[in-house]
């Protein structure tokens, strides 16, 4: 198990710095979107939009505002204002800006900074601008020391401080300044602010840090908020999940996430780590040759070694035509190793004379079955059609079986005719009748879960 754990964790690896890239590159994109949202509504309300001639609150040359209204925080009736100290240096920067001049809208900023005194207000202005500025000129390294001396001047009103916080969680990730961008992200997240992007973020920023469990705490918010937005969780959520699981050796939490991970995608390679781990703990081989099913009707069987195997317990089991369809795919498929030929090969003949025999045999099968009141013959002449490919006929057979009642293997005629059924594009069918196993006290547990996953998934 260990060694199989070990296997795993190199390709679940392989997958989660995939996904990590993608999702990280994406913060650029997001950055990109939520400062410019954060630069037309900073503008509109400290300040006006920088297509708007006027600055909102620095007074006109001609215009003496009232003294009894205004206090030393520029405050003027209420609602905050430039002061006049820094009224001219605040409204060429603003021109420089809306002319696409940042750096030179950088040396207007400067020069306020060295008026005084100034009011909160204006400290805030000129900060806030100046980062502005920063994100401009692709500065994203100076551009957080602005935002942050502009956060710390206390001037934002509650609306504008979640906007801050995640212009300051972007920056920080973009930044790779993880223990930052979470800082900013928490408070994102508390002001309730944190789409589901960020949470995504946040869930894979903890992981980085080694601390899967606020990973999976963040991962969880992230998955719930994808979902209340109708949107399908991104796959990373779950690959993350898998690496911690297989990081710490845990086999369930690693059977969690494949069955999330195959319920969002239904991919092979997650089908494959699954069966495997499945496997790997079932002793019996009736169970065994039942999950091998699912690994071949699911298209994730890739090593030859699982083909060999499956067409043996096949063949013991008495369904030589079902095991000649597996090792014929195995040799065309192309996984074949080298010294496993001659042995494949040899396999393959003895299991295709047994199954031509079956096949001559049919009519007299089919008149026996047709007398039998069990239904066990039933049920042998449907697996001798599905071996031979024909599905319509295995089907109308293991159902005439099932209906007489009788079946010594329950399980195996279901997981027959649900077989038929799906091959002959029968999905309802197929769902209903696998939904039968539910029925059944002795079926292997990780047997049945694996073959109502696979229901699940009939297109």
């Amino acid at each position: 198990m260990n060694h199989l754990l070990k296997a795993m964790g190199f390709w679940v690896w392989g997958l989660v710095a995939i996904g990590l890239s993608v999702s990280m590159v994406s913060v650029s994109y997001r950055l990109v979107s939520l400062y410019r949202t954060h630069e037309n509504q900073a503008h509109s309300v400290s300040s006006p939009a920088l297509d708007s001639p006027p600055l909102t609150g620095l007074p006109r040359s001609e215009e003496k505002p009232p003294a009894a209204n205004i206090d030393t925080q520029g405050i003027r009736d209420g609602q905050p204002m430039i002061s006049r100290v820094a009224g001219s240096d605040i409204k060429a920067a603003q021109r420089a800006m809306q002319n696409g001049q940042w750096s030179e809208a950088l040396k207007n900023l400067e020069a306020a900074t060295a008026k005084s005194p100034l009011t909160a207000y204006d400290s805030k202005t000129i900060e806030e601008f100046t980062g502005i500025a920063y994100v401009r000129l692709n500065n994203l390294k100076a551009a957080p020391t602005a935002y942050e001396a502009s956060l710390a001047t206390g001037a934002y009103r509650a609306e504008e401080l979640v906007k801050v916080f995640r212009l300051l969680f972007e920056l920080a990730t973009a930044n790779k300044q993880d223990a930052k961008a979470i800082e900013y992200g928490e408070r994102a997240a508390t002001a309730g602010a944190a789409t589901e992007n960020d949470l995504l973020i946040m869930s894979q920023l903890y992981y980085q840090q080694k601390d899967c469990k606020n990973s999976g705490v963040w991962g969880d918010k992230a998955i719930a908020a994808f979902k209340e937005t109708g949107q399908a969780p991104k796959e990373v959520l779950y690959q993350l999940k898998l690496q911690c699981a297989s990081d710490a050796n845990d086999t369930i939490g690693m059977k969690a996430a494949l069955y999330d991970l195959i319920r969002l995608t239904n991919k092979t390679s997650y089908w494959n780590n699954l069966i495997r781990l499945e496997r790997q703990d079932e002793r019996d081989d009736h169970s065994t040759m039942m999950i091998y099913r699912v690994m071949f009707d699911t298209h994730s069987m890739n090593a030859d070694t699982d083909y060999i195997e499956m067409a043996q317990l096949l063949g013991d089991a008495g369904l030589p035509g079902e095991a000649q369809v597996v090792l014929e795919k195995a040799m065309s498929s192309g996984v074949l190793k080298d010294e496993h030929k001659e042995r494949t090969t040899r396999l393959l003949d003895a299991f295709k004379t047994r199954a031509d025999a079956d096949r001559k045999d049919l009519p007299v099968l089919d008149a026996e079955a047709g007398k039998n009141p069990t239904g066990q013959l039933d049920v042998k002449l449907g697996e001798v059609y599905f071996g031979a490919g024909d599905y319509q006929n295995a089907a109308a057979a293991i159902g005439r079986g099932i209906s007489k009642g009788q079946i010594r293997q329950l399980d195996e005629a279901y997981v027959s005719l649900g077989r038929s059924l799906a091959a002959e594009k029968n999905t309802v069918g197929a769902r209903q009748t696998l939904a039968r196993l539910q029925s059944l006290p002795t079926i292997s547990p990780r047997v049945l879960k694996l073959w109502n996953l696979y229901a699940d998934l009939l297109p």
